[in-house]
């Protein structure tokens, strides 16, 4: 297995935390949500997330997590050589840096630029402090493994209806049903 291989974040070291106190540690993660609200007119919709851990900070932890990113890609295994932004909070995605409770960020740009099987590269830039943090920018580049597709949706009673409609959002092949599924959603991650 290729090595990991991360670059500490570079940024704006304005404000109390510091960007060069960021350094990306092994263990970060992707992952897939197909959800909808219905009862808020929200249709079905395929958004990923990324957490990029980073070591300690003051014996404290901290991960860059971007959520609710669409991302372009015909299936999960395709994600290289996409990229997607997001220009104010929630508009589509949210940008976060925990550390001691969840820091916004307005901005984030995210690229996949390499895949190694359910392995990505991602090259993220999260900016426009809202919070407070420090940092007024941060860029990471690191490996992050893959965690699995979440499906919510109000018609899918079922695993096998699950994947049924996940199947119309990207491919499915390689996927296996998670026989312990965190949370109240149906999950699938990559088969042996």
């Amino acid at each position: 297995m290729r090595a990991m291989w991360h670059t500490p974040a570079v940024g704006d070291d304005e404000g109390g935390l510091k960007a060069r106190q960021l350094v990306p540690a092994t263990g970060g993660s992707w992952s897939g949500l197909l959800f909808d609200n219905a009862a808020v007119g929200l249709p079905p919709a395929l958004t990923w997330t990324f957490r990029v851990p980073f070591e300690p900070v003051d014996g404290e932890p901290v991960t860059l997590d971007v959520d609710w990113l669409p991302l372009p890609a015909t299936g999960w295994r395709q994600l290289a050589g996409h990229a997607a932004t997001s220009d104010a909070f929630a508009e589509p995605a949210e940008s976060s840096v925990y550390y001691f409770g969840h820091r916004r960020y307005e901005r984030v740009e995210v690229r996949v630029s390499e895949q190694d099987g359910s392995r990505i590269r991602v090259a993220a830039t999260v900016s426009g402090d809202i919070d407070g943090l420090g940092p007024e920018s941060i860029t990471v580049d690191a490996w992050l493994e893959f965690a699995g597709i979440s499906v919510q949706l109000g018609d899918a009673p079922s695993a096998e209806a699950a994947l049924a409609r996940l199947a119309e959002f990207t491919d499915v092949d390689g996927l296996v049903t998670d026989p312990d599924p965190p949370g109240i959603a149906f999950h699938f991650v990559a088969g042996s």
